[in-house]
C-alpha cells in the first residue's frame, strides 16, 4: 500500500506539474487576458454603436472593431504606439497592466525548474531531497503568479473606478482564457508543489524505517560468552601486534641459556668381577665431565 501511494504521489505530481507549466506558458505567449470594449448609446433605438473593442495580453493588443480593426501592436514598454484609442481610461488601463508582467515571468521560470528537479527526483528517487527542491520550486511559482493576478486585477479595477460616468456611452470589459489559464496554473502548481513535499516526507521515512539502528553497531557484551560481540564493529578491534625484531629474539635466547642448569656428569669405575680394586686405575665420566685416568 505504501508503494502505490509513492508511485501515486510520482506520477500526480509530474502530472500538475507538466500541467501547470503548459498552461502558464500559454498564458504568458497569448493574447487573451483582457477583452475591452466601448461606444456609445444610440438614443433612437436605444442600441449600442461599438467604437473600440480590443484584446490584450502582457506582450500585444489587438483591435477586432473601430479605426485601429485587424492591427495588432506591441504594448507600452518601450516606446510609445501610435494608435489611435477613443478614450484615455482605456489606454491608462492597457498602461497599468504592465506591473504585473514580471510576476507571470518569474512563475514561469520557477516551475520550468520545479518540472526538471521534479524529473530528475523521480529517475534517481534516492535523491530524497530533491523531492522536497522540487516542491518548494513548485509553491514558490504559484505564488509569484498569484501576486502578479491581483496586481493586474487591481490595476483594472482602480481605472474602471475613476471612469466617468456617461449616460450616452458605455464601456464593459472581462477576463479572457488566457487568464483563465494562468489562473488554473496556479491551482495545479500548489498542487503539485504540495504533493512533492508529501513525496518528501514519505520517501524519509521510508529511509528511516530500513535504516539500521545504531545500537547494532555497539559490542553486544553477553553474560554467557566472555567474546561475545566484541567484534561486531571495526572501532572495537584491537590494534595489530608489532613483528619481533631479530636483536628482541636472539636476547630472549640467550637468557633462556643463561637459566638452564648444567647437566650433572655421571662417572663409572671399572671393576673387576672378582674382588674390590682399592686402587682404581682409572674413571670415566659420562654427560659433559671430564675422563680421569690414575
Amino acid at each position: 500500500m505504501s508503494s502505490f501511494s509513492t508511485r501515486a504521489l510520482t506520477l500526480l505530481s509530474s502530472v500538475f506539474g507538466a500541467c501547470g507549466l503548459l498552461l502558464v506558458g500559454v498564458a504568458v505567449s497569448t493574447d487573451y487576458w483582457l477583452l475591452m470594449e466601448e461606444g456609445i448609446i444610440l438614443q433612437q433605438n436605444q442600441t449600442q454603436e461599438v467604437k473600440m473593442a480590443l484584446h490584450s495580453g502582457l506582450w500585444r493588443v489587438c483591435f477586432v472593431a473601430g479605426p485601429e480593426k485587424g492591427r495588432c501592436v506591441a504594448s507600452e514598454y518601450f516606446t510609445e504606439p501610435e494608435i489611435e484609442i477613443t478614450t484615455e481610461n482605456t489606454a491608462n488601463i492597457l498602461k497599468m497592466v504592465r506591473t504585473a508582467t514580471p510576476f507571470p515571468m518569474v512563475s514561469l521560470l520557477f516551475v520550468f525548474t520545479a518540472f526538471v528537479i521534479s524529473n530528475i527526483g523521480h529517475i534517481r528517487p534516492q535523491r530524497t531531497i530533491l523531492a522536497f527542491v522540487s516542491g518548494i520550486f513548485f509553491i514558490l511559482s504559484g505564488l509569484s503568479l498569484v501576486v502578479g493576478l491581483v496586481l493586474y486585477i487591481s490595476s483594472i479595477n482602480d481605472e474602471v473606478m475613476n471612469r466617468p460616468r456617461e449616460p450616452e456611452a458605455f464601456f464593459h470589459y472581462r477576463y479572457g482564457w488566457s487568464f483563465a489559464f494562468a489562473a488554473s496554473s496556479f491551482l495545479l502548481k500548489e498542487g503539485a508543489g504540495v504533493m512533492s513535499v508529501y513525496l518528501f516526507m514519505k520517501r524519509y521515512a521510508e529511509e528511516e524505517l530500513y535504516r539500521p539502528h545504531p545500537a547494532l553497531y555497539r559490542p553486544r557484551m553477553s553474560e554467557c560468552s566472555d567474546y561475545s560481540g566484541q567484534f561486531l564493529h571495526p572501532d572495537s578491534w584491537p590494534p595489530p601486534k608489532r613483528g619481533r625484531s631479530a636483536s628482541d629474539v636472539s636476547s630472549d635466547i640467550s637468557i633462556q641459556l643463561n637459566q638452564t642448569p648444567p647437566s650433572q656428569a655421571h662417572c663409572y669405575t671399572p671393576q673387576d668381577n672378582t674382588h674390590t680394586n682399592t686402587n682404581p686405575v682409572s674413571s670415566k665420566c659420562v654427560g659433559g665431565g671430564t675422563q680421569q685416568s690414575g
